[in-house]
């Protein structure tokens, strides 16, 4: 009788093992919903810190074109200035639109007068120092978007600009 209660006792403990053993199968085959939640989570938070960073990348990008886009036309004023002597008057002295220079500065000075990135604003030119009917300073003007910049010449905020900058 022993013997058999011995056996019995072992098949009631290997009995008990197979059971866990098969609820364990069971709990690693997939991931709690906790688990994927917390996944999802993780995720989620980097994919927006991603489009933050980016689109704040391409803010910056559009700013320094602007800024490159400026300095092209302040070169294209500053050899015509250097030619002819005083800058052009276009729009009497007024703000205008930057499109406005092309007739005096295209092909001769610049190649073509440059359109802001986003293209939903456009640079703005204004001739300033006037002397006798003839303009001896100008300021360039444009929108940008990411910036709190430092600029010398105050913008047309008629536009909502907010960076000018002047003859040097």
């Amino acid at each position: 009788m022993k013997r058999l209660f011995s056996h019995c006792h072992r098949e009631s403990r290997f009995a008990g093992r197979g059971d866990l053993r098969n609820k364990l199968r069971l709990l690693r085959r997939g991931f709690s919903l906790i688990e994927l939640l917390v996944v999802i989570a993780i995720i989620a938070t980097l994919v927006t810190l991603s489009v933050v960073s980016y689109t704040t990348v391409n803010k910056r990008s559009r700013d320094t074109k602007r800024k490159s886009d400026v300095e092209q036309l302040r070169n294209a004023l500053e050899i015509y200035r250097a030619e002819n002597r005083l800058y052009p008057d276009v729009g009497s002295g007024n703000w205008t639109d930057a499109g406005n220079l092309s007739s005096l500065l295209v092909t001769t000075y610049i190649s073509a007068i440059p359109n802001d990135p986003k293209s939903t604003q456009s640079y703005r030119y204004q001739a300033t120092g006037e002397s006798g009917g003839s303009y001896y300073s100008y300021c360039l003007s444009v929108k940008l978007e990411s910036e709190d910049p430092t600029d010398s010449c105050t913008p047309d905020t008629v536009s909502e600009h907010n960076y000018g900058v002047k003859n040097p």
